[in-house]
């Protein structure tokens, strides 16, 4: 007999399985936290003070996501309105050394980060005197160590809290099916303790369903999705270098692999943000011979927290994209739009986003055989068009 074909078992994510998941800006003090934020926002939200805790409740903004495809739709059936998609991102206050014991109002940022489902972790790279660093000069990989030291030992703090509960129960003995799941759980949450006192995160671990459930249920701050922003100077990045960009690398590789880590510069983003048309922004960003990285930052983002787009488009109404989880089957997908789409839901219209776009036209997809007819197990794929069919006069 021929082998069985191996199939790649996925990741299993950690977190919320919902679709709007929200996204924390996090860092040191006077790091660029805040000004990236209005940059990534198009949000004014006046100067940012140039002291600790200039952010205390954390600002909350819907960031559109940059997407060719929905442009193309929206050429294509020249309805009235196009409806982007969006992700939600929170301005946190800068954290700094001792927050896991509460200092500097340590509790509360950390609340905050306890509250998203991602974290940007924004870095300084640059050298300027108008703008004091909180620990008296510039050290991206000390800086890192801080961040990652308060989140794991408030991690820590809170699994020695679990694993407390978990044992009780235990030392109940008996060979009752919940006094067997809490002493496994209890060696799960000795094993995380044990990995968060050695500088990993939990959230770049690979961890099974039963144990995916279990450090769900806790809301630790390390099995957030990360995205390191290196915040560099203008000049560093337009000259595409900076002395600590290797030593960063290095750190990231360490203790928190596989996750991304792009430079920017915030100063550069902020200029681009006033400027009041794409042209003018276009045309600096030829004069610099650099262009923006946020849309790269929006985009990655969605990657790492497993969201895809599907899209639904008509002459008469809208084209818009609209965001789901990876893996999501047709009637969940319907839901998004409506919750009576998914409670009714009889099959879904699917197109294929490239087929759409070669063809030039829905009647020349169905002409081509190309309009497939999904049902209830069909499941959404990044880019489909769908148009779906419901019971009761919902569509």
């Amino acid at each position: 007999m021929p082998p069985k074909k191996q199939v790649e078992e996925k990741k299993i994510l950690l977190g919320r399985p919902g679709n709007n998941l929200k996204s924390g800006i996090v860092g040191l003090a006077n790091v660029g936290k805040s000004t990236f934020f209005q940059a990534i926002t198009r949000c004014p939200l006046g100067n940012p003070a140039n002291y600790p805790f200039a952010t205390i409740e954390p600002e909350e903004a819907r960031v559109l996501v940059p997407s060719p495809r929905l442009d193309k739709l929206y050429d294509m059936y020249k309805p009235p309105k196009k409806v982007p998609a969006y992700i939600t991102i929170y301005d946190i206050a800068g954290l700094t050394k001792g927050a896991s014991k509460g200092e500097g109002l340590g509790n509360a940022f950390l609340a905050n980060i306890r509250a998203v489902d991602a974290i940007y972790q924004v870095v300084r790279c640059f050298d300027d005197a108008d703008i004091i660093h909180i620990e008296g000069d510039v050290n991206p990989v000390r800086d890192l160590e801080i961040i990652s030291n308060e989140l794991r030992l408030k991690d820590i703090e809170f699994a020695q809290k679990h694993l407390e509960g978990v044992e009780k129960i235990v030392k109940r003995g008996g060979q009752s099916l919940e006094v067997k799941q809490k002493k496994e759980e209890a060696i799960l949450v000795q094993k995380i303790i044990d990995l968060l006192e050695d500088g990993q995160r939990v959230a770049n671990q690979s961890w099974s369903p039963k144990e995916v459930e279990v450090i769900n249920s806790m809301y630790l701050l390390t099995a957030k999705q990360t995205i390191y922003l290196i915040n560099l100077s203008e000049r560093d990045f337009i000259r595409k270098k900076n002395k600590n960009l290797l030593a960063i690398k290095e750190w990231v590789d360490k203790y928190s692999p596989g996750d991304v880590v792009i430079p920017l510069s915030i100063s550069f983003e902020e200029k681009l943000s006033h400027m009041e048309t794409d042209e003018e922004r276009e045309e600096e960003e030829k004069r610099l011979g650099i262009q923006s990285v946020l849309p790269k930052i929006i985009l990655t983002m969605r990657k790492k927290l497993d969201l895809i787009s599907f899209f639904t488009a008509g002459e008469k109404d809208e084209v818009r994209e609209w965001t789901i989880r990876e893996g999501t089957k047709a009637p969940q997908a319907a839901g998004v739009i409506h919750t009576d789409l998914m409670k009714t839901f009889i099959l879904a219209n699917v197109m294929k986003y490239n087929d759409l776009i070669e063809l030039g036209s829905e009647v020349n997809v169905k002409a081509a055989g190309k309009l497939l007819q999904k049902g209830k197990e069909y499941v959404v794929e990044d880019g489909d068009v769908i148009y779906f069919r419901a019971g009761a006069g919902k569509n």
